[in-house]
């Protein structure tokens, strides 16, 4: 399986943050030889140099004044780096991002960035991304891994909402639509899982609904809101004490016995089960 033979990369803490300069293309080379798939989601801003890069076996030119978004799960690959490399980075690991019950705002990412990982800033924002860059370095070499995970929390929520307002700009209508559809399903799941009602909400149709989410994330209406149901059920089953009837309270199911066929059906084990695996 091919699959199975690419490497995977993660980080070994929390998150991490830095600087590549020109003496640093040896490391950016180890990436060069083969693909590899990140666990960890990465935020990249380019001032300096050019890299030749692929995600997702797609070809980029990655040029100064670039910001590029890496999310978790991607194919990424090296294939040329020149000039006066000067890059910022940010990672934060797999085991962060689970137990930060970030899928969520990740997966608001992912339709943003999903094809066009690449942003370009206004010039007149460079330099203020610059020094947000240069203020979390100066912290990370201050706390470092130490750093409380409830302000990591926070710190990798905001930059989420920022690098969701500036990729924004540059969606085209269907994007948009299918990024206010996964809004309104984050809050609303627990009480509406008609792809009728949400094409009313948004003002379309719901075959028009249902094209456009299909086009622009590979998925039906349905797999998106019930993701978002089994994540919430596997959450509260995972770090709570309550009973799975009150679980199933909470998701709107109108008994325990349909949330129990429900679970099963997309996790492939009982509510029960899955609390004691």
């Amino acid at each position: 399986n091919v699959e199975n033979d690419i490497p995977k990369i993660d980080l070994p803490q929390d998150w991490v943050i830095g600087k590549l300069t020109a003496g640093d293309i040896g490391l950016l080379n180890l990436y060069a030889n083969y693909p590899c798939r990140l666990k960890a989601g990465i935020f990249v801003l380019c001032l300096g140099g050019e890299v030749e890069a692929s995600i997702n076996l797609t070809q980029f030119k990655v040029e100064p004044g670039s910001f590029i978004t890496i999310l978790p799960g991607s194919i990424f690959q090296i294939h040329k780096v020149d000039g006066d490399l000067q890059i910022y980075f940010m990672g934060f690991s797999s085991d962060f991002l689970s137990k930060a019950n970030a899928s969520k705002s990740v997966i608001d990412m992912h339709y943003i960035v999903k094809e066009n990982p690449i942003y370009q800033p206004k010039e007149k924002a460079l330099p203020l991304l610059k020094d947000y860059f240069e203020l979390l370095i100066k912290t990370y070499d201050i706390c470092g891994s130490q750093l409380n995970r409830n302000v990591i929390n926070h710190l990798f929520g905001g930059i989420l909402m920022g690098v969701s307002s500036m990729y924004k700009d540059q969606m085209t209508k269907a994007e948009q639509i299918s990024k206010n559809f996964t809004q309104l399903v984050m809050q609303n799941y627990t009480m509406q899982r008609s792809v009728a009602w949400y094409a009313k909400r948004l003002g379309i149709t719901q075959a028009h609904l249902s094209s456009i989410i299909k086009q622009t994330t590979g998925k039906t209406c349905i797999e998106i809101i019930t993701s978002m149901v089994i994540m919430d059920a596997k959450a509260q089953l995972k770090s709570t004490n309550l009973s799975i009837h009150d679980i199933a309270y909470t998701l709107n199911f109108t008994n325990m016995s349909f949330f129990g066929k429900y679970f099963k059906r997309y996790v492939g084990m009982s509510p029960q089960e899955y609390r004691n695996s």
